[in-house]
């Protein structure tokens, strides 16, 4: 059974740092990728960030480049979302997600991924 679980979401001040870690289990294939989306109140699902095992490529949609980082230590580690100079608009709820294909040219269309993790809220406010 796969199953993905989200943690390290919380309240922050603007301008401040999360770290989101994603523990993916049960999933046989070797080469996949890794996608964090977000959901904001009365919002549509967005996708945020995504990381290919085959290649190590990563992706970010354009409001966060620059602020936020996707990375895994090894093959066996959570995949990671370091968010730095966070602002009050990317208060949502984090998803990780994974699938057993990966299209790079739309990683960011949540109909591409076949497995979801619970979620993790992240608030920035002051």
């Amino acid at each position: 059974q796969v199953q993905l679980v989200e943690s390290g979401g919380g309240l922050v001040q603007p301008g401040g740092s999360l770290t989101l870690s994603c523990v993916v289990s049960g999933f046989t294939s070797d080469y996949y990728a890794i996608a964090w989306f977000r959901q904001a109140p009365g919002k549509e699902r967005e996708g945020v960030s995504c990381l290919s095992t085959t290649d190590g490529a990563t992706y970010y949609t354009e409001s966060v480049k620059g602020r936020f980082t996707i990375s895994r230590d090894n093959a066996n580690s959570p995949v990671y979302l370091r968010m730095n100079s966070l602002k009050a608009e990317d208060t949502a709820v984090y998803y990780c997600a994974t699938g057993w294909g990966f299209w790079a040219s739309t990683w960011f269309a949540s109909t591409q991924w076949d497995y979801w993790g619970q979620g993790t809220q992240v608030t920035v406010s002051s």
